[in-house]
C-alpha cells in the first residue's frame, strides 16, 4: 500500500516501510510507507494547490462524487471489509457494518449538501445583511484505530461537502482501509490533491498536521492526552479544532428495566469491537434491587461470547488490536485480583488454546465489588473488561455516573418517563440513550463534555465547524 498525495500513489521521502500486522494472527497483512515532515508539507502543497478550483464547485457538485462513492464502497463492502478485519480485528460482520456506516455518512453528507447554508435579513437602519458561509481551507484529519472508516467518515464527509480540501493521518496500526477508501473517492471523480492519505507515527506525521500554518483546521480522535498535544501544536496558528477524545460511558440500570433487553445492551455496549470503542459501556451501575438477578444473567451471556479470528464463523468478539492496549487491559485485571478488590465473575485472562497463542486475545471480562476509585471506574479502560456496581437511589446513580472526568456517552434502562426526563436533564454527556447505548447515525451530532473534548462531529452542524461566516451588510 502506498501513500496517497496529489491523487498518486507514492513511497515516504525516507523509502522506509513499516509493517501490519493482523492482530488474530500476528501474520503481516501489509506494508505502508513510513512517512515523515516532509511527506505532509508535501500533501499540505498539493492540498493547497487543489482547494481554489475544489471551493469553486457548487456543494452539490462536490457531494455528487461522495454519493457515487458511497455506491462504490457498497458494492465491494465484503472486500473492504475482510481488509478491515485482517488489520484491525474485528468480527468479520462487525466490519460489514463499519463499511456500510462509512457509506452512510458519505450519502447523508450528499443530501445535505441541498439545504441552502446562509442567513439573511432586513434590518432597519443597516440595510440588508447576509452571513455567508465558505470552507476554510486545508483541513487535517487525525484518526485511531478502532473504527477507522467510521471515523474517517465523520470527518472527510463534511470537509469536503463544505469545500476544504484534506491531509488524513490514519492509524499505523490501521492504515490500509482508509487509504483504500481514499483510492475509491479518487476513482469515482475526486480531483487529485483533494483528498491526501499520509502513513506513518503520530510523532512526526501527525505533529506535522497538527502544527503546520499551512492547515486550517484540525480534527482529532483518541487519547486526551494526545489530544491535548493537538491542541498546543495548533495554538499558535490558532487553528480550528475538533477533539473527540476518551470516555468512561456509564450505564445505569434501573429496578424497573427489562432485564433480558438491559443485558442484551451491555453485551452490545460493551463487548461489541472487543471493546475498542470511546463510546463502549465502561461502567455499569445496577440497581441494587434487581442487581443478583441482573448479573447472573449477563455473566451467562458473557461466558457465551465466542472469542477467535474475525473471519471464523460464528465469533463474537475478536482480539485487541495492539500489544499495548492488551498488556494495558491484562495488567488492570491482575492488580484487581492482586489486591482482591472486587470478584472476577467471567473471564478475566487470555483464553486458552493453539488457535490464541500468535494472537492479542483477552476473555470477555466482568468484576462485580470493586471501590468507585479503581481505575476500572476512573479511567478509560479500552477493552473488554466491564466493572459492575450497585446503587440503592436515582440520585446516587446520577452521582456516580457523572463522576468522572470525562462526558462522552451515557445510557439509562428504564421504563418511568420520570427517570428518562431526570437522566437526560442531568447526566453531563454529549449524548445520552434511552434503552439503547453505542448508535450514533450520521444525523446525530456527536461530541464530549468536560475532558471528553470539544467541538462536534456529524449531523448538519458539522458543516458549520468546516466553514468561515462572513457577515455582510449592504445598503443601497
Amino acid at each position: 500500500m502506498k501513500m496517497l498525495i496529489n491523487g498518486e500513489r507514492r513511497d515516504s521521502v525516507s523509502g522506509r516501510i513499516f509493517p501490519v500486522h493482523n492482530p488474530a494472527t500476528g501474520d503481516v497483512v501489509g506494508e505502508a510507507p513510513l512517512g515523515g515532515e516532509e511527506d505532509v508539507v508535501s500533501a499540505i502543497e498539493a492540498a493547497g494547490e487543489a482547494f481554489s478550483d475544489w471551493a469553486a464547485k457548487s456543494p452539490r457538485d462536490r457531494s455528487k462524487i461522495l454519493f457515487f462513492a458511497a455506491g462504490e464502497v457498497r458494492r465491494r463492502n465484503t472486500d473492504l471489509a475482510a481488509l478491515l478485519t485482517a488489520e484491525q480485528g474485528k468480527p468479520i460482520r462487525e466490519a460489514v457494518d463499519e463499511i456500510n456506516g462509512f457509506a452512510n455518512i458519505l450519502e447523508y453528507y450528499h443530501g445535505l449538501s441541498a439545504v441552502p447554508r446562509g442567513e439573511f435579513a432586513n434590518l432597519k437602519g443597516y440595510g440588508h445583511a447576509t452571513v455567508r458561509r465558505r470552507p476554510l481551507g486545508i483541513c487535517g484529519a487525525i484518526i485511531p484505530w478502532n473504527m477507522p472508516a467510521i471515523i474517517m467518515g465523520w470527518k472527510i464527509g463534511p470537509a469536503l461537502v463544505a469545500g476544504n480540501t484534506v491531509v488524513l493521518k490514519p492509524a499505523r496500526t490501521a492504515p490500509l482501509t482508509c487509504t483504500k477508501l481514499a483510492e475509491i473517492l479518487g476513482g469515482a471523480g475526486l480531483p487529485p490533491g483533494v483528498l491526501n492519505v499520509v502513513t506513518g507515527p503520530g510523532e512526526t506525521v501527525g505533529r506535522e498536521i497538527a502544527r503546520n500554518p499551512g492547515v486550517r483546521k484540525v480534527s482529532f480522535t483518541g487519547e486526551v492526552e494526545t489530544g491535548r498535544q493537538v491542541a498546543l501544536d495548533a495554538a499558535p496558528a490558532l487553528k480550528r479544532l475538533t477533539l473527540e477524545l476518551g470516555g468512561s460511558d456509564p450505564m445505569i440500570v434501573a429496578g424497573d428495566a427489562d432485564i433480558g433487553k438491559a443485558v442484551e445492551g451491555v453485551i452490545r455496549g460493551r463487548y461489541y469491537n472487543c471493546g475498542q470503542v470511546c463510546t463502549a459501556v465502561k461502567r455499569l451501575y445496577v440497581d441494587e434491587s434487581i442487581a443478583d438477578e441482573f448479573t447472573r444473567h449477563l455473566t451467562a451471556r458473557v461466558e457465551a461470547i465466542v472469542v477467535g479470528n474475525g473471519m471464523d464463523r460464528g465469533v463474537g468478539m475478536g482480539p485487541l488490536n495492539n500489544r499495548a492496549g492488551l498488556d494495558r487491559v491484562a495488567g488492570l485485571v491482575e492488580d484487581v485480583r492482586g489486591r482482591g478488590e472486587g470478584e472476577i465473575v467471567a473471564g478475566g485472562q487470555a483464553p486458552f488454546g493453539e488457535q490464541y497463542d500468535r494472537g492479542l486475545f483477552f476473555l470477555p471480562t466482568l468484576i462485580t465489588g470493586v471501590p468507585h476509585d479503581s481505575p476500572l471506574f476512573a479511567e478509560e479502560v479500552f477493552g473488554p473488561v466491564l466493572p459492575v456496581a450497585t446503587f440503592s437511589g436515582f440520585d446516587e446513580a446520577l452521582a456516580l455516573a457523572n463522576n468522572s472526568r470525562y462526558g462522552l456517552g451515557a445510557s439509562v434502562w428504564t421504563r418511568s418517563a420520570d427517570l428518562i426526563a431526570r437522566a437526560t436533564e442531568e447526566l453531563e454527556a454529549g449524548i445520552v440513550w434511552v434503552n439503547q447505548h453505542l448508535k450514533i447515525p450520521p444525523e446525530v451530532p456527536f461530541g464530549g463534555t468536560k475532558e471528553s473534548g470539544i467541538g462536534r462531529e456529524n449531523g448538519s452542524r458539522a458543516l458549520e465547524e468546516y466553514m468561515e461566516e462572513q457577515a455582510v451588510l449592504v445598503r443601497l
